[in-house]
């Protein structure tokens, strides 16, 4: 690409942007704010201060590279929850110049054995207890790692990993005091796997320059609105996509950070929404399902006034964002991927569409998946790459690109497939309207075409899970011989409607919304639906488990 080469300026525009400043300066303007952090062992609370952080940062520096060997350049591998020595090493190890590889504990054995060694690892940090236990049973197939620590409050360790080491023993010896390393603001940071939902996972370095940018200067502050007054309860799992950047974003801004361990118990969630007044939380929709699900097994009431929930991951139903906000809660769809740090967009109502929208045009707009963030480009283009229209009815492949958008992946094949014509592609299938505002019909492998027309699971699911009988639902496409495709749609009836939901329910409950051609062909009801690693649906399963399913219609 071709660079226009205008007039000197006279900025500090060598000045090298690096992730440990955040916290250091977070350390000296807002030393006092706190970090709350759930123990694993016990579920207690650990308290501490951006400035005690700060201080045991540098120490972690000092044993990485003293006690530990760790080098520039080098990859360190973490799995565990959310907890404050996962957030010190999201600063520690990019600070003396190596990459934090953020490692997916809900992988397969498999798969977390391949992307350990294909990232090249050379220390493993770990938590105690199970996340121990998965490592001990993979250790003999990892070939880089030469050193492991295990992360707990104990200063002894009892494990079959060797050589083995105690953070907090560690901690402990390790000097108070390292001075950082100016670092080239295009080198590695850090470093996360997509899921692997088609395939081995992909490895996406994130360098210095792209994590500050997204998390600081254009992306959380000007889409999310962090502010010093908030306080983040960080439900999004750390080994996800950088925490979606709230661990940088909240001590950029002097946010409070909440730390929640294992993060998958609605009574903790909302225990801790209430103890530590959180005002953001971000995750996936399928926590705030099942959050909404134990509160009508329960009974219980709760105010989330003062709440933001931020989505992502995949579109939240209707139902479930208008439930929330009748709890108080104000809801916020956003979305990105892997490879886009994560964050690409955030659903902000304008201004002046916020005087002019009804309340139910208002709804229908907090769908998308919102505007595009700051310093970012997007486009949709036919299979030919021709640009599509941004008239809010023409779908195409979404394409990305932006400072903090991946170029291509780590040591793979696939990156030659990652871009087209310097953008890249998404692999959504999406449609943008006039003002901007992206909608994501389908992933383009979710879309079910019959007939020559495409139909999207996306939309049907949606309506389905407005049901009050409905728990979960999602829709597939299943061969049929005379359409190509047609959808069936997998239902997870609430507790008190199982038996009694019906398939005739189903379709006519959602009849009024679409075309009769659209409608699922057949319904079949399930105690669970499977999920991903990172806690969407997993369709690619479901299509496994139903390849041969034979539809009524398809006599």
């Amino acid at each position: 690409m071709s660079v226009l080469r205008g007039f000197p300026s006279t900025m500090m525009d060598d000045y090298q942007l690096n992730v440990t400043k955040v916290l250091e300066n977070a350390s000296k303007v807002y030393g006092k704010k706190e970090v709350v952090s759930r123990r694993v062992s016990d579920g207690s609370i650990f308290r501490y201060t951006y400035k005690d952080a700060w201080e045991r940062v540098q120490r972690a520096a000092n044993f990485l590279v003293d006690e530990l060997g760790v080098k520039p350049g080098d990859r360190v591998g973490v799995i565990g929850w959310n907890t404050h020595r996962f957030f010190e090493l999201y600063y520690a190890v990019p600070g003396v110049g190596a990459v934090v590889h953020e490692i997916n504990l809900r992988l397969s054995p498999d798969d977390l054995t391949y992307i350990i060694n294909h990232a090249g690892d050379r220390v493993l940090f770990l938590d105690d207890g199970l996340v121990r236990l998965l490592v001990e049973s993979v250790k003999d197939k990892l070939k880089t790692v030469e050193k492991f620590v295990v992360m707990s409050d104990s200063k002894e360790v009892d494990t079959s990993l060797k050589p083995a080491y105690s953070y907090e023993a560690l901690m402990d010896s390790a000097k108070p005091s390292y001075k950082f390393p100016v670092i080239d603001e295009r080198s590695g940071a850090a470093m996360c796997y997509t899921t692997g939902t088609t395939g081995k996972p992909k490895g996406v370095v994130y360098s210095h320059r792209a994590l500050m940018l997204h998390s600081i200067v254009a992306g959380l502050p000007s889409t999310i609105n962090v502010s010093e007054k908030d306080a983040m309860l960080v439900l999004v799992p750390m080994f996800h996509v950088n925490a979606w950047g709230m661990p940088y974003g909240a001590p950029a801004v002097g946010a409070k950070l909440i730390f929640p361990a294992q993060f998958y118990a609605p009574d903790m969630i909302l225990e801790l929404v209430e103890k530590e007044r959180a005002t953001i939380a971000a995750s996936v929709p399928t926590i705030w399902i099942m959050v909404v699900d134990y509160l009508k097994k329960t009974g219980k009431k709760v105010d989330l006034t003062g709440l933001k929930i931020v989505f992502g991951g995949s579109e939240p139903p209707l139902a479930l964002m208008k439930t929330l906000a009748e709890m108080g809660a104000t809801v916020q769809h956003a979305w990105g991927m892997t490879e886009t740090t994560p964050l690409g967009t955030a659903n902000i109502i304008k201004s002046y569409l916020e005087e002019t929208l009804s309340e139910e045009e208002k709804w229908q707009l907090m769908t998308k998946q919102g505007l595009v963030a700051p310093m970012l480009e997007v486009k949709i283009v036919d299979e030919t790459g021709k640009e599509l229209p941004w008239d809010g009815k023409t779908p195409g492949e979404l394409l990305i690109r932006g400072p903090w958008i991946a170029k291509s992946y780590y040591n793979d094949e696939r990156s030659k497939d990652a871009l087209l014509d310097g953008w890249f592609r998404t692999g959504d299938i999406a449609t943008i309207d006039p003002e901007g505002y992206v909608k994501l019909v389908d992933r383009a492998k979710d879309l079910i075409k019959s007939g020559g027309e495409w139909i999207s699971s996306v939309d049907l699911e949606n309506a389905i899970m407005a049901h009050p009988g409905v728990k979960e639902a999602t829709v597939i496409a299943v061969k049929h011989p005379k359409w190509q495709e047609r959808p069936l749609a997998v239902v997870v009836p609430r507790d008190e409607y199982k038996g009694k939901l019906t398939k005739e329910e189903i379709i006519e409950f959602i009849r009024p919304k679409f075309a009769k051609w659209w409608l699922p062909d057949d319904v079949v009801f399930v105690n669970e639906i499977p999920k991903t690693s990172v806690g969407k649906f997993d369709k690619k399963l479901l299509r496994e488990k139903y390849k041969d399913y034979k539809l009524p219609t398809a006599e």
